[in-house]
């Protein structure tokens, strides 16, 4: 669990530097975006690693069937990550759609995933992603709407959604957790 919980704080971390410490993040010039890069990609092994190798502890049994809703969740996640470089109809709507769409993912891995180490990572990020929103609300003026988008935008989202939806469906079939059972039980 250490190595999850250090891959969690060094993902805040690298993430929130920015906005926490301008001034320090401003005197790294060009070389503290290949800092942050590299410290999120260490986060990311720390949390791939400790979530794997972290003992199963259970905390709360899913309901039965609610695979489905995580399903419509994620679906509707990887849609919200597309949204800013699609620039469809809901680009100049929502503000912060890809942590939107983390926080999406994090809840909807929450409904089906009880164990200690999911609930640290998948609600780490989840509460993550929600600070991210408000911090950067915080500390920027104001938003510059994007001019508006085109529902052509939207339906190339739409079908790389598709498309990325039935690559990581894929994935976790083939890697023993079939999200079309409705449970994972």
């Amino acid at each position: 669990m250490t190595l999850l919980i250090s891959g969690l704080i060094l993902w805040w971390a690298a993430h929130l530097f920015k906005r926490v410490a301008p001034a320090a993040r401003a005197r790294m010039g060009g070389k503290g975006r290949g800092v942050v890069a590299l410290a999120l990609l260490v986060s990311l092994a720390l949390m791939v690693l400790g979530y794997r190798g972290a003992e199963l502890l259970p905390v709360y049994t899913p309901i039965a069937g609610i695979g489905h809703l995580n399903n419509l969740l994620m679906f509707v996640s990887l849609f919200l990550f597309g949204v800013a470089p699609s620039r469809g109809v809901l680009s100049d709507r929502i503000r912060h759609p890809m942590l939107l769409g983390t926080a999406i993912w994090a809840f909807a891995h929450l409904l089906v995933n009880g164990d200690l180490a999911s609930i640290m990572l998948f609600g780490g990020l989840g509460a993550w992603a929600i600070t991210e929103m408000f911090v950067i609300n915080a500390t920027e003026a104001g938003w510059n709407r994007p001019e508006p988008g085109s529902l052509k935008g939207d339906a190339g989202n739409l079908i790389i959604t598709v498309i990325l939806f039935a690559i990581i469906t894929g994935i976790h079939v083939w890697a023993g957790r079939n999200p079309f059972l409705g449970t994972y039980g």
